[in-house]
């Protein structure tokens, strides 16, 4: 998308489709995690991977730009929450290292998109009105 003309949903936001197919990638990640984990990591990484999407689409439906800069910084929260169950998911080995790599870089990616965001939705709601 170039510019805010052409986003006309939560949907639009590119932030937002990145961290929807994280979702997706965490949540087929962990269909080959053991049965015992079903309660455990699985859960945990695909709620944390959700709540990512979630807040960004939440914060947009929001009324002012501060409740909108909340939700991003909750879906930031999340973020760093799903990165720490991955590297976790890692280290006792239910996750190969090439995932683990390819999760925690889309999730570097999405991290700095969150803070671009936060950073023009404050600067926006600074301005002037007209």
């Amino acid at each position: 998308m170039s510019g805010d003309e052409s986003i006309q949903s939560y949907r639009d936001l590119k932030v937002w489709n990145a961290a929807m197919d994280l979702a997706v990638d965490c949540h087929k990640a962990t269909k080959l995690f053991p049965r015992d984990e079903l309660f455990g990591l699985v859960s945990q990484i695909r709620r944390a991977s959700s709540s990512v999407p979630a807040n960004v689409a939440e914060g947009y439906g929001r009324d002012s730009a501060g409740s909108y800069v909340n939700h991003l910084r909750i879906a930031q929260g999340s973020l760093k929450e799903l990165e720490t169950h991955i590297i976790l998911a890692g280290r006792v080995g239910l996750l190969g290292t090439e995932t683990v790599e390819r999760m925690l870089n889309n999730a570097d990616q999405i991290g700095r998109m969150l803070r671009s965001l936060i950073r023009s939705v404050q600067s926006k709601s600074t301005e002037p009105r007209r």
